[in-house]
């Protein structure tokens, strides 16, 4: 049964809103905040339990209906105002839903490879947006799955699920140490190619058909040790102006790509 809410008062839009902003609270109750339809469905999709469902009507542009399938996965549903929406909502453009939805932590020997499977690992990422475009690329790509190695931010953050547009969902996502990936990588026969500029060769002269793991670090200080010594091959991007490296993101969209490009030409 739906109820109304039509305070900002109200204590449940004071945890949804104190979900958004704190990572904290997300780990105490176990649950995060999914906006939007397109971002809900690919969370319901990747089998996700929704607990609470917040949707406002616009009335003119269907969203009643389109809500109906959303409220039925839902365990509680609320009917808000549109000033509250507005007060919850982290973008224009949503369509008048918000969810919140329980957590499910992967781990690695959760993780199902396919013959020759394509890997994204990123090491201490700090920025939620990076991270997001890169689950984009990852997305894109066909990669099976992106290993976060002691992240600085968590996967539920609302503005990384926003920024991946609901990729977080789509590919499977692990967070864990660097020596727990290595560890992992190594005993499936994954070979590892870090990204750096030192001792490295081209990235499109490095074959990337066999199973591999994209390693990537933050651009301010680039890998930790502990990745170059674990590599199969270190490999580099041509910088043909001022700058040394690229945006994390930018760097896995060009290295997903080229191991695609090699995958289909075979």
């Amino acid at each position: 049964m739906t109820e109304k809410i039509t305070s900002a008062q109200n204590p449940k839009i004071k945890q949804l809103l104190a979900l958004q902003e704190k990572s904290r609270l997300r780990r105490e109750t176990g649950l995060f905040v999914v906006e939007g339809r397109r971002e809900l469905q690919h969370c319901i999709d990747a089998g996700f339990e929704v607990d609470t469902i917040f949707f406002c009507d616009f009335g003119e542009d269907g969203t009643s209906g389109m809500t109906s399938g959303f409220i039925a996965a839902a365990q509680k549903t609320f009917e808000i105002s549109k000033e509250i929406y507005q007060k919850i909502a982290y973008r224009e453009g949503t369509e008048g839903i918000i969810a919140e939805v329980r957590v499910k932590e992967r781990k690695l020997e959760d993780l199902k490879m396919k013959e020759n499977p394509l890997i994204v690992v990123l090491e201490s990422v700090e920025k939620p947006g990076n991270l997001g475009a890169v689950l984009r690329s990852a997305d894109a790509a066909g990669a099976d799955a992106v290993i976060i190695c002691d992240p600085l931010t968590d996967l539920f953050n609302p503005n990384l699920i926003r920024a991946s547009i609901g990729a977080v969902f789509t590919v499977p996502c692990v967070a864990c140490s660097s020596e727990e990936a290595i560890g992992w990588l190594k005993a499936n026969d994954v070979q590892i190619l870090t990204a750096q500029l030192q001792d490295s060769e081209w990235y499109y002269d490095t074959d990337m058909r066999r199973g591999s793991a994209i390693v990537i670090g933050t651009e301010a200080t680039g890998l930790t040790q502990a990745w170059r010594d674990a590599a199969d091959a270190h490999v580099k991007i041509p910088m043909l102006g001022a700058m040394d490296s690229l945006n994390a993101s930018v760097s896995a969209a060009i290295l997903l790509f080229e191991a695609v490009r090699q995958r289909k030409s075979r």
